[in-house]
């Protein structure tokens, strides 16, 4: 296992230590050997962070994780925040969606409720998501992680697999040099950093670049994988989640190596085709390719409630943002829709999900709207919900949306209008044009509150 040093911080050196170890500096990317009196430092510039392996050059399946990400862009983008514990989430009411490296060092972590959160951590700064400015950010890095191979499978917006087999004749480089090149140019160019994992495949991939985190670059070769998974706990393995693991913790596997010790047959008896799943990755195999595209299955919004509503006419104006907003993704990533889902959250945390489909692709909020409106009032029937959001789904190509025809006259004009306002807003702001519907609920809201 190699690190960002080359001193493997993580007592992580693998089992062949008799080969002499490839070495790359992340900084000047000189392949130069460590300055002679200062155990760790590129002999060209001095830098510490020097990658040393022996399969260096040989690997070529990478996974790379943009570091807090969306915190990252607004520490990017107010250098005031820069030192500050930073927490981007909503209300007290909501969940974090990215915590900042210092606010990590106070327990805060993403999905904990934002009560919990400023419990830990009183003095956070709290900034809402701009998800339309995440998402641009994300497609940049896309874009860069283009340039380096055609093989780019994305996981999220903010993470990917790449396979950059066969790239060294058009990069000059091994991949760990390309990568480390890349890492340095996301710096550079967008004041960002990633962390990469690179193996031989995508689950050990996944599992090196979560292992330095932030600005890490950690290999795990073949020679070493037995050893290096044995001590790692079952946990790790995708798919692997709380109920599994507490089965497995019964029949005393808690760790990768107590699978490697299995046989192979016993764990099928057991366990079916999961526990010959278990088998191959405690033995470092995974015969998952990387896959250039993954399909969107649905386009969504959603919203959490600083207080619990039950009352209809204070509902239907938020699912009409919440529609808003999925049209302009729609639209945005040139998908048409036939399907809606309506998600509510109660206040006792149960989820009632209600879904259409088979109606003409569009990308009207209106129609979304409508279609979820209808749907929302049937459930309005006294119960206070603290979530509400709206999906679309069934998606197909945007060029099959709102065509109309003899009997829909209306669709074609109106995904004229819509384009006209998706302009407007983006000249003048969100709120240049506003629904009468929002416009009302708004100022009914400021009544109340001057009332108050």
């Amino acid at each position: 296992m190699g690190g960002a040093s080359g001193n493997d911080p993580k007592g992580l050196a693998g089992s062949d230590a008799a080969a002499a170890p490839a070495r790359l500096c992340r900084d000047c990317l000189s392949a130069s050997p460590a300055r002679p009196g200062r155990v760790g430092r590129c002999a060209a510039c001095g830098s510490p962070r020097l990658l040393a392996h022996p399969e260096l050059h040989q690997l070529c399946i990478a996974h790379i994780d943009c570091d807090a990400f969306f915190a990252a862009i607004e520490k990017r983008d107010d250098p005031s925040l820069a030192d500050k514990p930073l927490i981007i989430g909503g209300g007290r009411r909501g969940v974090v969606s990215t915590a900042c490296y210092i606010a990590r060092t106070y327990g805060v972590r993403s999905a904990m409720p934002m009560f919990q959160a400023l419990k830990a951590c009183p003095h956070a700064v709290v900034v809402r998501p701009d998800i339309e400015k995440y998402s641009r950010v994300g497609r940049q890095i896309r874009t860069m992680m283009l340039d380096l191979t055609p093989a780019v499978e994305p996981i999220s917006i903010d993470e990917a697999f790449l396979d950059l087999s066969g790239t060294q004749r058009l990069h000059r480089a091994s991949p760990a040099e390309t990568l480390a090149r890349f890492a340095r140019r996301i710096e550079q160019e967008l004041g960002l950093s990633v962390s990469v994992g690179l193996s031989y495949n995508k689950f050990l991939a996944k599992i090196a670049s979560d292992l330095d985190k932030p600005r890490g670059f950690q290999v795990i070769g073949r020679a070493e994988v037995a050893g290096f998974l044995a001590d790692r706990p079952i946990g790790i393995i995708p798919g692997v989640g709380k109920v599994t693991q507490e089965r497995l913790a019964r029949d005393g596997l808690r760790l990768i190596g107590d699978i490697q010790r299995r046989p192979e047959a016993d764990l099928a008896r057991r366990y079916g085709e999961e526990g010959l799943r278990l088998a191959r990755l405690a033995r470092g195999e995974d015969r998952r390719l990387v896959k250039p595209e993954r399909d969107t299955k649905s386009v969504s919004a959603e919203t959490t409630f600083d207080q619990d509503i039950a009352d209809p006419e204070q509902l239907v104006p938020v699912l009409l943002r919440l529609s808003e907003k999925v049209a302009l993704r729609l639209r945005k990533a040139d998908f048409s829709a036939r399907g809606l889902t309506l998600k509510l959250k109660t206040a006792d945390f149960r989820t009632r999900t209600r879904a259409r489909s088979g109606f003409p692709p569009t990308q009207l909020a209106s129609r979304i709207f409508e279609a979820g409106r209808e749907m929302l009032l049937k459930e309005c029937d006294g119960t206070r919900f603290r979530l509400i959001g709206i999906g679309a789904s069934d998606l197909g190509p945007g060029a099959e949306a709102d065509r109309g025809d003899l009997i829909d006259v209306t669709a074609p004009r109106d995904a004229g209008v819509e384009r006209a306002i998706d302009k407007l807003r983006e000249k003048f702001g969100g709120e240049a044009v506003m629904r009468g519907l929002v416009f009302g609920a708004r100022r009914e809201r400021e009544r109340k509150s001057g009332d108050e």
